[in-house]
């Protein structure tokens, strides 16, 4: 007899980002294969945004199986304060070697929004052992998202996912970002006209000693609508956050490992950051892990004889052995399949590509990065056309839409609102690249 799991799914969980009432019952799947999600009834689904951004090698890869396999046989847990394993300490000279110069300690934890907690409380802890508690704000920038932990909401900009806890939230000032990658540094953009904007240069001057740190997502805000930045604003931020003398944390949970075309998004400056935070694609989507990796300056303000100076955070599972195994697993598949050169002609593809769907009437603006493509549509799904009281943005219903007509064709695209993006696996073969852009043509043309 079949178990009626699906049933216990439905009487039993609450899944994330599900509205509770009107969305479809969710999609059974028993196996992934590569970039294919398979179904309880034999459906393949192409995979076209990794499965939540993590899986970049593809499902079950069996390098990265093995790998976990071995691991299990040899040590799948000990706690971290006082004991260490090979894994951890492989992982960590690993994620050094191939991170910007300076960045050379890494403290592991558990997933993204965490990943950030951790470097924000390096950030406030640091500057009170150096004798300065009174700063304790930080700035953050327009549109960005950082997690769904309150330390990582408070320094988050877009609404949606933190108006319900404002009250809960410490202080943060949120600077100017740009909204298209051709805005001008600190000039008002002819196409995006952003009116009463902040400069981060302003807040620093302003607030002087109170600010702890300065926190981005270099080069591509996600959550926001996958929008692309020129580097010269990367490069902007970390001038002038080493002229005011404040840490720099680089938010790299969705960007690291080749999403915008190079290892770090940082690289695009390039920049080094005083603190730098991964996850999702840290073990290619197969376990949970992340690291907060910072520089030198930041871990010796926390080497002093006085109790109170110890970093006093920590997870159960802080480097889990079998999830740092497969990571490192997935960095050799990384560098022996040349994932770097696969991502630049996936970008070109892309380009390819996106000057058809740049036509389309519904099309307002497309943008593509990396292994990233996005298009971003008049709110409701045509210039002109009244998309409700909820047009544009992540609650726009036309996401609702392109999600239910895709999966139709088999393709898993999950719009932020009004914005489609395709992130596909690396191991993605250019045919199913092209079926995606047909089906994107087909549904996007038709609204």
């Amino acid at each position: 007899m079949t178990t009626p799991w699906p049933e216990w799914d439905r009487r039993h969980l609450w899944h994330p980002y599900t509205r509770l009432l009107t969305s479809p019952p969710p999609v059974p799947i028993e196996r992934g294969e590569g970039p294919y999600l398979i179904t309880s009834d034999g459906r393949r689904i192409l995979d076209a945004i990794s499965s939540w951004w993590v899986n970049i090698h593809g499902h079950s890869h069996p390098r990265l199986i093995a790998a976990l396999a071995e691991q299990s046989g040899k040590l799948q847990q000990v706690i971290f304060a006082g004991f260490s394993h090979e894994p951890a300490a492989r992982l960590a000279h690993e994620l050094v070697e191939r991170s910007p110069e300076g960045l050379d300690r890494v403290f592991y934890s558990d997933n993204g929004s965490t990943a950030v907690e951790v470097a924000l409380k390096m950030a406030i802890q640091y500057w009170r052992n150096r004798g300065e508690p009174d700063r304790t704000l930080f700035v953050h920038m327009k549109n960005a998202y950082h997690g769904d932990t309150v330390g990582a909401m408070s320094v988050s900009g877009v609404s949606t996912f933190r108006g319900h806890f404002q009250e809960l939230l410490f202080e943060s000032r949120e600077a100017h970002a740009p909204t298209c990658a051709e805005c001008p540094v600190e000039e008002t953009c002819p196409r995006c006209a952003i009116e009463n904007r902040v400069e981060l240069r302003d807040i620093l001057a302003e607030e002087g000693g109170r600010v702890a740190a300065v926190i981005i997502e270099p080069m591509l805000q996600g959550a926001a609508g996958m929008i692309v930045w020129p580097a010269e604003f990367l490069r902007y931020v970390r001038r002038v956050t080493e002229e005011a003398g404040v840490p720099l944390i680089a938010d790299e949970v969705f960007t690291g490992f080749g999403r915008t075309g190079t290892m770090f998004a940082c690289e695009h400056g390039p920049v080094t950051p005083d603190m730098m935070c991964l996850s999702k694609a840290l073990t290619a989507g197969y376990l949970p892990l992340s690291a907060t990796l910072c520089t030198s300056a930041i871990y010796e303000e926390f080497e002093r004889e006085d109790p109170s100076a110890t970093f006093l955070h920590g997870h159960s599972f802080t480097a889990n052995p079998l999830a740092c195994a497969v990571a490192l697993e997935s960095l050799a598949i990384f560098d022996e399949d040349r994932c770097l050169e696969r991502v630049a002609r996936l970008e070109l593809l892309y380009e390819k590509r996106m000057e058809e769907v740049a036509q389309l009437p519904a099309v307002k603006s497309v943008r593509v990065l990396g292994g990233m493509a996005a298009a971003e549509l008049h709110p409701g799904g045509s210039a002109g056309r009244d998309g409700g009281a909820a047009s544009g943005g992540y609650f726009d219903e036309l996401g609702s839409h392109l999600y239910r007509e895709f999966m139709q064709r088999d393709i898993l695209l999950r719009p932020l609102g009004n914005v489609l993006y395709v992130l596909p696996p690396y191991v993605v073969e250019d045919e199913d690249v092209e079926r995606i852009f047909d089906a994107v043509l087909e549904v996007v043309g038709a609204l």
